[in-house]
This record gives C-alpha cells, structure tokens and sequence, in this order.
C-alpha cells in the first residue's frame, strides 16, 4: 500500500496564493490548513479544496506550522508556505517515494524563487534547499517567531523536483514583508545580546554588515546575472539587514 501524505499550510488572508497552493497538491490524502483569522476569501477557498479548516491565534511562524503538523494524520507530511506551489516534476516525485519504502526520515525540496515575476537563479537564491518533506513525527520546525528551520530526527536526503516559491510579485508586497520581518529579527537579535550599544558595534551592524552582505550575494555569488530585478533584490535584502539592527538597538535603548 503507498503511504498517505498529508500536506500542512498556515495562512493569513491569502486568497490570491492559495487556490494556486492548493490546486498543486489536490492529489494529496489531506490537506490541514492552520489560520490566523483571515479577513478574506482564504476559508472558503481552503474549504472548496476540501481542506481540514481551523482558526488559531498567531503563535509565531515555528509554533503555528507546527500546530498544523500536529493535526496531520497521514504517514508523511510535506509543509508548505501559502505562496508556494508543488511543480508537476515534484509532485510525480513524491508521489513516486511514497509508492515506495523512502530510505530516509527526511527530504530537502529545491526551491525556485521569483521576484517581480523573474526566476532568481543566482546571489544564494537557487537551488535554496528547503528540508519540507518528512516522516510523520519524525520533525518540526523551531519555535522561534522568523526565519523558522526544521529539524528532522533521522537522516536526510534530496530530491530533484522544484518548489515554486511566488515570493514578491510586487515591490510594494517586498518591502511590506522586509519591513516585518526585520521587526521580528530585531527582537531576536535583541535576545541574543546584539543590540549595537557601542558605536563601533552599531556601524559594524547598520552600516557594514548590509554593504558585506549585497556585495557578498550580488558579486560573489554572481547575483548581478539576473538583470535588474537581481539588484534590487540584494539591494533591498542588504537594506533589511540594516533596519534589523538599527531596530534592535531602538528596541535596547527602551
């Protein structure tokens, strides 16, 4: 007999991701969808997929994605973002393992980024293996409140299907998301003791670190090939890492 699979997604008034989410791992034996009281269509949508449906308070990204694997009952689970899609090359590829005994208790999936609608090949963007399919019980993510991982209890391998990452179709949508989530790093690098007290560390921090971090991805790793949508990319992703410290420090001077 295969083995079931189940598929995990938290949400957040998402109704222009998620039919397209869904719709990609229709062939799936469950679908749990984890919701912080969306506003939108994102529970009827959820719903017309046949999708278990519940509402939850927001507990931070690890805690929720894994309150959404808790109440998956199929033997493996593979957890994704509302903005991703399972391509039909990964989808036959799962499909395949579980028809199978799968030798590992874990399996990173490739993920393929877009912004503004290109496919972001270089700068550390692809392959960007993510660990998202994994034995039930084998596996959650920390609980931390951003820039959650998965930690899985046995070994791990790869497989060769990509994940469609719809990440910033819009500039507006990217620095939205950018200006969120540094709030939320600066809380942890606040928790970690890097709070720039000193004027040597707040340079360091604010002002060195993003022009290392855009020349690092943007020359190095040979970023500037992907055409103007590249740099503003790393131009913006260097500009987050200098908001996150610099709200860091505001947050230590309180």
């Amino acid at each position: 007999m295969p083995l079931t699979l189940s598929v995990a997604i938290i949400t957040k008034n998402e109704e222009e991701n998620l039919p397209r989410t869904l719709a990609s791992v229709r062939w799936a034996d469950e679908i749990v969808v984890v919701d912080d009281g969306s506003t939108d269509r994102t529970p009827e949508i959820a719903r017309e997929f046949g999708a278990k449906f519940f509402v939850e308070e927001w507990k931070g990204f690890g805690a929720q994605k894994n309150s959404a694997i808790a109440k998956c009952s199929g033997d493996w689970v593979l957890s994704l973002d509302a903005d991703e899609e399972v391509s039909a090359e990964l989808a036959q590829e799962i499909r395949a393992l579980l028809a199978d005994q799968p030798q590992q208790h874990a399996y990173f999936l490739p993920r393929r980024n877009f912004f503004l609608g290109r496919w972001i090949r270089h700068g550390g963007y692809y392959p960007d293996p993510k660990l998202r399919l994994f034995r039930r019980g084998s596996a959650q993510f920390t609980e931390s409140a951003v820039h959650e991982t998965i930690r899985p209890a046995g070994p791990a391998a790869r497989l060769r299907g990509d994940l469609i990452h719809h990440a910033y179709p819009t500039l507006d949508a990217y620095i939205e998301h950018m200006n969120r989530y540094s709030a939320l790093g600066a809380t942890q690098a606040l928790a970690r003791g890097k709070t720039s007290r000193s004027i040597f560390a707040f340079l360091w921090n604010v002002v060195v670190v993003p022009i290392a971090t855009f020349k690092y991805n943007y020359f190095l790793r040979l970023g500037f090939l992907d055409g103007r949508e590249g740099l503003l990319l790393h131009l913006y992703h260097s500009v987050y890492v200098s908001w996150k410290y610099a709200k860091a420090w505001e947050l230590g001077r309180s």
